[in-house]
């Protein structure tokens, strides 16, 4: 009598797909060699779109309870710049959101409208008051950007929004910091914030872009705490506020 071959079905498929051991960091995984290509580039744009969901969960739950918790500090702060400062209180300028759209950010005004003779503003040093330099010491004037944050302009930690006139000036490669959301405070703010050069501004919101993470955001949100209690580097030496921006040698 013959006696009938019974096949594994699972060496079966072993054989077929000719499969490779590829061996992670941690464990060894199995990969039938019949996966495209395009697999790593795919997986990678979902882990992404999966993460920039979180991001954007993480700004909406912390700007509204936020703007909600802080609700009596900024109608204080309202009232304070009212008085010292006049009309308008809030601070509004175009600025380069995510890939360069420009957005409107929101801060308590911090100098007075001050102007010469032939109608220029003053230098930043002649038109910062004393409420002034106290709201930029403790970054009590960016406050109003939860608002910026909650309508999706801004993230709570991406890079500093700068002026649109800087667009022009940038490098290619500097321009790849606009790849993210801007943020109200950012990797370049806790690793010497003004105290920077612009070219070291630049490289550290370029890192960031590339080494983003949920728990990096939350390491520059503690260090950002930190920053403010210290007041590191609120201004540029010998500078009221910060140089402007001229380009790149």
């Amino acid at each position: 009598t013959c006696r009938r071959r019974t096949e594994n079905p699972w060496a079966k498929m072993a054989g077929s797909m000719r499969l490779k051991i590829l061996t992670g960091a941690n464990w060894p995984s199995v990969m039938p060699e019949s996966v495209p290509k395009s697999y790593p580039r795919m997986h990678h744009d979902l882990q992404m779109g999966v993460n920039r969901i979180t991001k954007r969960a993480v700004d909406l739950v912390f700007s509204a309870f936020g703007l909600l918790l802080l609700s009596p500090l900024l109608l204080m702060l309202w009232v304070f710049v009212r008085v010292k400062l006049g009309s308008p209180v809030l601070f509004m300028q175009q600025r380069p959101g995510l890939k360069a759209r420009p957005f409107t950010i929101y801060k308590f005004r911090s100098m007075t409208p001050a102007r010469d003779d032939q109608g220029n503003l003053l230098p930043d040093a002649q038109r910062l008051t004393h409420l002034g330099r106290f709201l930029r010491s403790t970054s009590l004037d960016e406050l109003p950007e939860l608002w910026n944050v909650l309508k999706g302009d801004m993230s709570l930690v991406g890079p500093r929004p700068l002026l649109m006139e800087y667009l022009d000036l940038y490098t290619l490669v500097q321009k790849r910091r606009h790849e993210v959301k801007p943020g109200i405070t950012g990797w370049a703010q806790v690793n010497g914030r003004n105290n920077l050069s612009w070219e070291d501004k630049f490289r550290l919101d370029v890192w960031y872009v590339d080494h983003w993470s949920l728990g990096l955001d939350m390491k520059i949100i503690l260090q950002t705490v930190v920053s403010i209690f210290k007041r590191d580097g609120i201004n540029q030496p010998g500078q009221a506020t910060a140089e402007k921006f001229k380009g790149s040698a």
